[in-house]
């Protein structure tokens, strides 16, 4: 909590623009929920599970509140609890997914099943083509991440950067249970690494049986000792076998191929958007 709290203070003086702080609801967030509302965090965004009984803390200590759904019906009962922004997240996002269900068919779902609660689109969207397509399904923006990761700004291990930037559409895998260590029972896309071949080719065992389980492949100065299968993101302090752990990524993966600043990306993607939608009757 302190952590965060010097971060989000760090923050307030880089800009008077509104940002977020995402809270995974798989791990106990009164205290960090808290701290955001004591240094006055303009939105508070909930993953995973049912975050019913902190929205009306968060809204009443003043925040916007977006939550993540991978379902229309999940949508729904987010509304119900107080949500101000749904976040629809498809089956071709990177890192931790909720749903079963690809960007395309969801989103219209989700706009019907909420609307006038705007939506946001999540899963496969990597340039102002994709924030148009957003568009012309009745998302009111889209939420962006494996082209971030390549980003200056990105606190990843470079290395890891680097297997986003050469992979390709058909690198990425969706796991049910495998990168699982400390974070269990969250399906999740990754690019393939050496970590998932060995898996594959030993049968996919289930956990406790799986090859290298439990050994020591990295350290970082924020979590220690880093063991083949833990949940977890390769950051710039991180050491040792950066391929054999998690690389989150989107299956738009294969549309990021240079770093840029987080700037030049947002006008990018803005000014492609823009161009895309003046051009349809």
């Amino acid at each position: 909590a302190d952590t965060m709290r010097r971060q989000i203070r760090e923050m307030h003086t880089l800009t008077s623009r509104p940002f977020g702080v995402n809270l995974v609801l798989d791990f106990p967030q009164e205290e960090r929920l808290a701290v955001c509302l004591e240094e006055r965090v303009p939105i508070i965004s909930f993953f995973w599970r049912d975050p019913s009984h902190l929205v009306s803390r968060a809204k009443e200590g003043g925040a916007i509140v977006m939550h993540t759904v991978g379902s229309a019906a999940d949508a729904r009962r987010a509304v119900d609890a107080g949500v101000d922004v749904i976040v629809a997240q498809g089956w071709e996002a990177g890192g931790h997914v909720r749903g079963s269900v690809a960007t395309m068919p969801l989103v219209p779902a989700v706009v019907d099943a909420v609307s006038p609660v705007p939506v946001v689109a999540a899963g496969g969207i990597a340039d102002g083509r994709g924030l148009a397509a957003a568009l012309a399904l009745g998302a009111a923006g889209a939420w962006i991440g494996t082209r971030f990761l390549a980003s200056n700004e990105a606190a990843i291990h470079p290395r890891y950067r680097e297997r986003i930037l050469q992979a390709n559409e058909a690198d990425t895998i969706y796991l049910d249970n495998l990168f699982d260590i400390r974070w269990p029972n969250a399906p999740h896309r990754t690019l393939r690494n050496q970590t998932v071949q060995t898996w594959e080719t030993t049968g996919r065992p289930a956990s406790g049986k799986r090859p290298g389980e439990g050994e020591v492949i990295g350290t970082s100065k924020s979590v220690g000792p880093i063991v083949r299968y833990q949940s977890y993101t390769p950051g710039a302090d991180s050491e040792g076998d950066i391929d054999a752990m998690s690389l989150w990524a989107g299956q738009s993966v294969g549309l990021v191929s240079k770093t840029q600043f987080a700037a030049e990306i947002v006008r990018e993607i803005a000014e492609q958007a823009d161009s895309i939608l003046r051009q349809l009757p």
